[in-house]
């Protein structure tokens, strides 16, 4: 009866999780029809380092430290404060979040430009003033080089990090990279998913993006007012007891990945290893229930198969 009730338990949370990220408990909202859409492979593939970390449940952990990573710049933390739906409307936020990072990973060309239009729109109404480093008053946009850049590298850097330390142990394909083969290939690869957004300089190796974030540190990063209500918000999500339970332990081994310079500029508690741990583990659990593939991922699949198939019989 035990082991009954436990699957139970990751049933729900596993349903409950898709429900979150992607707004549909079944994990295949209507925009991931278009996924199927196209004749071409999109911007990565099945073999690229892309695929191999976005395709990994661990995403949910990177997808948390990004947020935490924006919050350390005085100017996204702005824009997520005074134009996004994170009060009133958190998940809707979230999802809009996986909509963006799915379709750019795995649908065809067309679809991911069509999708980076969208994203763009909004951009474009987003814009304000900020305290910034060094106490003077700044005007910022969503579509300055400078905002986009740390955008891309606090969810380069997240993502890559995330999945360095969490997902070879739920891993859901097997991989040929060495350590700093992926790091280096996943960087270079998902550099062009800015270019439909704008940035024309995001790094491309490992060297470059920890290059960047230093100067981030030096000339950029730094609390602000809204600092400390941004943060609460994101470790505390307005979600069930046992979702807040499960959300703080992923939360947790989120902070533990952080650099220690940026944990102490976000004022965070040191995490402790065994939240990593605990996290593995909950992670494998629910990528078996939820199954080692997405939806999305699937469906790439078979658009990609099809495409194969075509081109040998011509």
């Amino acid at each position: 009866m035990r082991r009954v009730a436990d699957f139970f338990l990751a049933k729900h949370l596993a349903n409950r999780f898709r429900e979150v990220v992607s707004g549909s408990k079944d994990g295949e909202p209507d925009w991931v029809k278009k996924i199927a859409e196209g004749d071409d492979e999109g911007l990565f593939g099945p073999e690229s380092a892309v695929w191999l970390v976005h395709g990994n449940v661990a995403t949910i952990i990177g997808g948390i430290r990004a947020l935490l990573l924006q919050a350390a710049h005085p100017a996204p933390l702005n824009g997520v404060a005074e134009h996004s739906r994170y009060e009133t409307d958190p998940l809707g936020r979230l999802a809009g979040t996986t909509r963006w990072l799915t379709l750019t990973t795995f649908a065809s060309r067309a679809v991911i430009d069509q999708e980076a239009n969208r994203v763009n729109q909004m951009h474009s109404k987003v814009r304000g003033s900020f305290i910034g480093k060094d106490g003077e008053i700044k005007n910022y946009s969503a579509q300055d080089q400078r905002y986009l850049l740390w955008v891309h590298c606090a969810f380069t850097d997240s993502f890559l990090k995330t999945y360095q330390a969490i997902g070879p142990w739920v891993k859901s394909e097997e991989s040929d990279f060495l350590p700093r083969d992926l790091a280096d290939s996943y960087i270079k690869e998902w550099s062009e998913s800015a270019l439909g957004l704008g940035l024309k300089s995001a790094p491309k190796s490992l060297i470059e993006l920890e290059d960047q974030l230093r100067d981030f540190r030096e000339n950029d990063l730094a609390l602000n007012p809204k600092s400390e209500e941004v943060i609460r918000f994101i470790l505390n999500p307005p979600f069930s007891l046992v979702g807040k339970a499960f959300y703080k332990v992923l939360a947790n081994a989120a902070i533990y990945t952080l650099d220690e310079r940026d944990r102490q500029l976000l004022q965070l508690k040191k995490s402790r290893r065994v939240n990593l741990i605990i996290s593995r583990f909950a992670l494998s659990l629910l990528s078996a229930v939820l199954g080692h593939k997405s939806p999305s991922e699937k469906i790439a699949r078979a658009r990609i198969d099809r495409i194969r198939r075509s081109n040998l019989m011509d």
